[in-house]
């Protein structure tokens, strides 16, 4: 079978990629950059452009899975051409397709629920690779600032989102299911600049942000108002959900889903001075 993954340069996508080629899929990676993609070999690397469906018809070409992104290249803003991109799926053969939402039933997700795909929503928390975004300021200064210290999160590895993908787009008995995904522990931010400090041999100071802080570095990085809003909502009330530890994963594919601390080993050359 051939497997289409787009956004396939993100955190999850390159796991995605990656593993389906390493168990012998044919894999096409959909990139509006085809050229700085940075993939495997032996990946076949095509470019499309989720906002301008008709980009997609040559690269859905006998595909029979699909990983779907929802959200345009910002992060921000859902994607609006679900419909014509799910046509153009249907029109191509597609039989399972795999999505990556956040628990909005968006423009994409609905197309894709009313369609004749077997779908399989995969619906993580916070991703533990966000805390990448301290790596500059740990190791030129060991500090890490946020605010909302104590807000906890049950953050998933996005090696872990991408095993279940693989095995929603590779296997049977996963069509029509919505897949909450999240780490085996509920963290703290304190915690795991703490989880940190250990994997580096350093100890990090955490320094935490009034709520006017947080929100003034967000505009500064040109995050629009409504996601400020949302984001800040979210880290000060998070929902029963974000810190909820559930054992998707597990059962999905037969292993524990990976620790913060497991992760943090894996990329602690982020974190350190050259």
């Amino acid at each position: 079978m051939t497997i289409l993954v787009t956004g396939a340069t993100g955190n999850v996508g390159r796991h995605i990629v990656n593993q389906l080629l390493m168990a012998g899929h044919h894999v096409r990676a959909l990139t509006r950059n085809p050229l700085s993609a940075k993939l495997p070999e032996g990946v076949e690397v095509v470019y499309g452009d989720l906002t301008e469906p008709k980009t997609l018809a040559p690269a859905l070409n006998g595909v029979t899975g699909l990983h779907l992104i929802t959200f345009n290249s910002d992060g921000y803003t859902p994607l609006q051409t679900g419909a014509e991109i799910v046509e153009l799926a249907q029109k191509a053969g597609v039989r399972r397709v795999t999505v990556l939402w956040n628990g909005e039933n968006g423009p994409v997700e609905r197309v894709v629920e009313a369609s004749d795909i077997e779908w399989t929503f995969l619906q993580p928390v916070e991703f533990m690779s966000n805390a990448l975004q301290w790596a500059e300021y740990i190791r030129l200064e060991g500090i890490v600032r946020e605010p909302f210290g104590d807000s906890p999160s049950a953050m998933i590895h996005v090696a872990d989102i991408a095993d279940v993908a693989v095995a929603a787009l590779t296997g049977d008995g996963h069509a029509g299911k919505t897949y909450t995904l999240t780490g085996p522990e509920v963290l703290t931010v304190f915690d795991k600049v703490r989880i940190l400090g250990a994997a580096i041999s350093r100890d990090i100071q955490f320094l935490e942000l009034t709520e006017d802080q947080a929100r003034e570095r967000m505009r500064e990085q040109g995050a629009p108002e409504d996601a400020i809003d949302f984001v800040i909502g979210w880290y000060a009330t998070p929902p029963e959900s974000a810190y909820t530890v559930v054992h998707t994963v597990e059962q999905v594919t037969g292993r524990p889903a990976r620790t913060f601390a497991q992760w943090a080993s894996e990329n602690a050359h982020f974190f350190k001075n050259p």
